[in-house]
C-alpha cells in the first residue's frame, strides 16, 4: 500500500538521522509557546490541548517500538509542556495595570534607574508606596537636573501623567502591553515638574555600573562613549539616535547589545590570559590542571560580566550556552554543536517562555544555529582545514571563510528582521567582516585596558586608541547605512507566512540527509507571501489621530504632519516604506477643510476628520453617505456612516489600529484580535485617581 511504503520510508530517513532526532526538543517546547501566543482564548488553548493529547495517543497507537511513534508521542506531549509553561508563566506574573489614563501625585521607592544622556532623559522604574490604587511597578521618564542624581533604593515624591501600556498602535507593529506584562509593569508615564527627595538623598554611593558607565563617558563622549559603555555595562542611552538608526540599517545593531559576541570575547581573553599564566607553574602544568583552571577563570569573569552588564535575559542566554561550551571542552566533547545549542535553547524556554516571541532570542538562535550547520558541513571544513600556505593566503581564506559565515547569518536572520522590524539590511555580511574583529580584538581590549591602567592613571592612551577605533565603527555605519539599496523594507508579514518560512528553515538546518532540502518548498511559499504582500492603502493609529495614506508614485503623506518622530517611525514600518513621510493636505488630489480632509484612494472615496470643534450629525450624514471610508478620532453621530466602513474612537477601542486594504475586495486588517483572552488584554484594573497621599508626603 501507498500509505504503508511511505511510511517506511520515514521510518527509514528517521532511524539514518536517530542522532538528529532529540534536536527537535526545543523546536516541539516552542511550538507549544507559540501557539499559545497564537491562539486567542483559554477555549482555543483547551483545545489545542485536546488535540495533542489525541495525537499522543494515535502515536501510542503506532507503536512505541517505531521511530514516528515515539517522535509523535514525545513531540505532543513537548508540544503541550511548552502550551501549560507560557500560560502558567503569564498567570503568575500577573499585576494590576492602570484602567486609563490619569495625573496623579504619589510617593515610590525607586527600584532601577536607565540614564538616557543621549536624548537629556532619565527612565525610572517605581514602587508606588500606599497607593492601591496604582500598578504595583510603574515606568516613567524624568527630564530635568535631578535625573543624574536620583538612585536606586531611594524614596521619592513625584507627579506624573501616566497611561496603561500601550498595545501595538499598528498591524504587526511591537506589542509594548505584551511585553510590559510579564516584567509587571501596569502603567507608564511622564514626570511632571520636580521630583521630591528625602533630606540627603542623591549623597550616597551610586551603583557599580551606574558609575563605570559614568566613567566610561568622560573618557569617550558622545556616541563613541555611548558604545563604549555598552561594550562593558550594557548601557545605550548615550548612543544618539542618528547612530544607533545607522547601526541598524547597516546590520551592526547585535553590537550594542550585550550578547554572545561579547560574553564569548571576555570568557576568550579571560582563559587565555588565566592560561598563559597558570601554566607557569609546572605543578598546575604538569597535573593537567591548567585547563580546568582556565576554564573556571573564564566562567567567573563571564558571570561577573553578565552581572555588570545588568543580567538581561538575551545576556544570561549568552552566558548559559557559553557555559555549555566550558563543559562540553572539559569534557572533552566537541566545544559547539547543535546539541549544545538545543540544550541553550531549552534551558531559556523553561526559565523565561516568554522569550520565545521576541526577536533577541530568534535572532540570536538563528545565528548560532546557522553558524553551527555551516561549519559541520563537511565543504565548509574542508575550505577552512588548516594547510601549509603561506600567510597571504591564509588570512584571505580567513576573511573569506568569515564573509561566507556573515552571508549565510545575513539568510537565516533575514525572513526574523522583516517580521519584527519590516526591514532587513542587505549588506551587515560585509560591514560585519571589519566590525566584528574591530570590535573584538581592537576596541573591547583596548577598553579592558584602559579601565585597568586607569586605577593607576595611566588609562589615556588605550582609551585614545579605543575612541578612534569606535569612530571607525560609526563611520562605517554610516557608509554602510547610506549605500544604495542597504536596506529592504516590506509591509507586515502575516504570522502564518512567518511559521511557514520557519518551519522550512528549522527543517533544512536540523537534517544532514538529502530529504532536509524538503523544508525548501514552506521556506519559499512563506517568503514569497512576504514578497507579494500589497502595501497597504490607508494606515491608522489606535487613537484614529494618525493617518497615513497612500500616495501616486510612492510612499506615504500623513493626515497631521505635525506627528512626531515615534508616529512616523511606526507608520514607515507598518508600510514597509523608507521614504520620507508627505503632508496629505499639501496634495493636489487632496480637499481640505478645517474639520474634514477628502481624497479619492483606489477609486474609493476617504473622509477623514482633522478638527476637534463639534459638528451635527445631520450636517455630517450627506458627506458621510458620499464616502465609501469615514475615519475620525472621535465619536461619530448615528447619523454619519459610509458605504462601506464607518471607523471611530468605539470601533478603534475594539479594532485597535488598522491597515486597510482598497481595491475590488477592500478589507481591513486589525492590531487586535476579536475576543483575545490573554492576560494582558484582560487584566485587573486599578483607578490611580485616589491621591490620599500628597506628593511631598514621603514615606521616611
Amino acid at each position: 500500500m501507498p500509505l504503508r511504503r511511505l511510511l517506511a520510508d520515514i521510518e527509514a530517513r528517521l532511524d539514518s538521522e536517530r542522532e538528529r532526532t532529540g534536536l527537535w526538543l526545543p523546536v516541539a517546547l516552542g511550538t507549544g509557546i507559540a501557539a499559545w501566543f497564537a491562539l486567542p482564548a483559554a477555549a482555543h488553548w483547551t483545545g489545542l490541548l485536546f488535540m495533542l493529547a489525541s495525537g499522543g495517543l494515535a502515536g501510542l497507537l503506532i507503536g512505541w517500538s517505531s521511530r514516528i511513534g515515539r517522535m509523535v508521542m514525545v513531540g505532543c506531549g513537548i508540544i503541550a509542556i511548552g502550551v501549560l509553561l507560557i500560560w502558567a508563566r503569564a498567570t503568575s506574573v500577573g499585576a494590576p495595570v492602570l484602567a486609563q489614563p490619569a495625573t496623579t501625585a504619589f510617593s515610590a521607592e525607586v527600584e532601577a534607574v536607565e540614564p538616557l544622556p543621549a536624548r537629556g532623559e532619565t527612565r525610572l522604574i517605581l514602587r508606588p508606596r500606599g497607593r492601591d490604587d496604582l500598578p504595583p511597578r510603574v515606568r516613567v521618564t524624568l527630564r530635568g537636573e535631578a535625573r543624574g542624581t536620583i538612585m536606586p533604593g531611594e524614596r521619592i515624591g513625584l507627579r506624573a501623567r501616566l497611561m496603561p501600556p500601550p498595545a501595538a498602535s499598528l498591524p504587526g507593529s511591537y506589542d509594548f502591553a505584551q511585553r510590559a506584562w510579564f516584567d509587571r509593569i501596569g502603567a507608564v508615564g511622564t514626570v511632571l515638574g520636580d521630583v521630591s527627595r528625602a533630606p540627603g538623598a542623591g549623597q550616597g554611593g551610586q551603583p557599580l555600573r551606574a558609575r563605570l558607565s559614568e566613567h566610561i563617558h568622560r573618557q569617550i563622549e558622545g556616541s563613541p562613549g555611548g558604545i563604549a559603555a555598552a561594550l562593558v555595562t550594557g548601557d545605550r542611552g548615550a548612543i544618539s539616535a542618528e547612530d544607533e538608526e545607522a547601526m541598524r540599517r547597516s546590520g551592526l545593531a547585535h553590537l550594542l547589545s550585550i550578547s554572545g559576541l561579547h560574553v564569548t570575547a571576555v570568557i576568550g581573553f579571560a582563559m587565555l590570559f588565566a592560561r598563559r599564566l597558570f601554566a607557569l607553574s609546572p605543578r598546575l602544568a604538569l597535573g593537567g590542571y591548567v585547563l580546568p583552571v582556565a576554564a573556571a577563570a573564564g566562567a567567573l569573569a563571564g558571570a561577573g560580566y553578565t552581572w555588570l552588564a545588568g543580567a538581561e535575559v538575551p545576556t544570561l542566554r549568552s552566558l548559559i550556552a557559553a557555559l555549555l561550551v566550558l563543559v562540553a571542552l572539559l569534557m572533552g566533547r566537541e566545544a559547539l554543536t547543535l546539541r549544545l545549542v538545543a540544550a541553550g535553547a531549552l534551558i531559556v524556554l523553561v526559565w523565561r517562555p516568554e522569550s520565545l516571541v521576541g526577536p533577541s532570542f530568534q535572532l540570536s538562535f538563528a545565528a548560532v544555529t546557522a553558524i553551527v550547520v555551516l561549519h559541520e558541513s563537511p565543504a565548509m571544513q574542508r575550505f577552512m582545514a588548516w594547510r601549509d600556505e603561506g600567510l597571504v593566503r591564509r588570512w584571505a581564506r580567513g576573511i573569506a571563510g568569515l564573509l561566507v559565515t556573515g552571508l549565510v547569518v545575513e539568510v537565516a536572520l533575514a525572513p526574523i528582521a522583516l517580521f519584527h522590524f519590516h526591514k532587513a539590511g542587505l549588506y551587515g555580511a560585509l560591514a560585519n567582516v571589519v566590525a566584528i574583529p574591530l570590535t573584538t580584538f581592537v576596541v573591547m581590549p583596548f577598553e579592558a585596558l584602559a579601565l585597568l591602567f586607569d586605577s593607576l592613571g595611566l588609562g589615556a592612551p588605550f582609551w585614545w586608541v579605543a575612541e578612534q577605533a569606535l569612530r571607525v565603527l560609526i563611520a562605517l555605519a554610516h557608509q554602510v547605512a547610506d549605500a544604495p539599496g542597504a536596506v529592504a523594507t516590506l509591509p507586515r508579514f502575516p504570522a502564518w507566512a512567518f511559521a511557514l518560512a520557519v518551519a522550512g528553515g528549522l527543517w533544512i538546518l536540523v537534517w544532514q540527509r538529502s530529504w532536509r532540502w524538503w523544508g525548501l518548498a514552506p521556506l519559499v511559499a512563506g517568503m514569497a507571501v512576504l514578497v507579494l504582500q500589497p502595501r497597504p492603502d490607508l494606515l491608522i493609529t489606535a487613537d484614529g489621530r494618525n493617518i497615513a495614506a497612500a500616495v501616486p508614485g510612492g510612499g506615504y503623506a500623513l493626515l497631521r504632519d505635525r506627528a512626531g518622530d515615534f508616529v512616523r517611525d511606526t507608520m514607515n514600518e507598518a508600510a514597509g516604506s523608507d521614504a520620507p513621510l508627505g503632508a496629505l493636505a499639501m496634495l493636489d488630489h487632496v480637499e481640505c477643510n478645517v474639520d474634514f480632509c477628502r481624497w479619492v484612494q483606489e477609486g474609493r472615496i476617504v473622509l477623514a476628520s482633522r478638527g476637534h470643534d463639534r459638528i451635527e450629525g445631520s450636517v455630517m450624514a450627506p458627506a458621510c453617505a458620499a464616502a465609501d471610508v469615514v475615519i475620525s478620532d472621535r465619536w461619530l453621530p448615528r447619523e454619519c456612516v459610509g458605504r462601506w466602513l464607518t471607523i471611530d474612537r468605539d470601533s478603534l477601542a475594539e479594532s485597535g489600529g488598522l491597515a486597510i486594504y482598497l481595491g475590488e475586495k477592500p478589507k481591513a486588517v486589525a492590531a487586535l484580535t476579536a475576543g483575545d483572552g490573554h492576560p494582558w488584554r484582560n487584566a485587573p484594573q486599578v483607578s490611580g485617581n485616589d491621591e490620599a497621599v500628597p506628593k511631598a508626603a514621603l514615606a521616611q
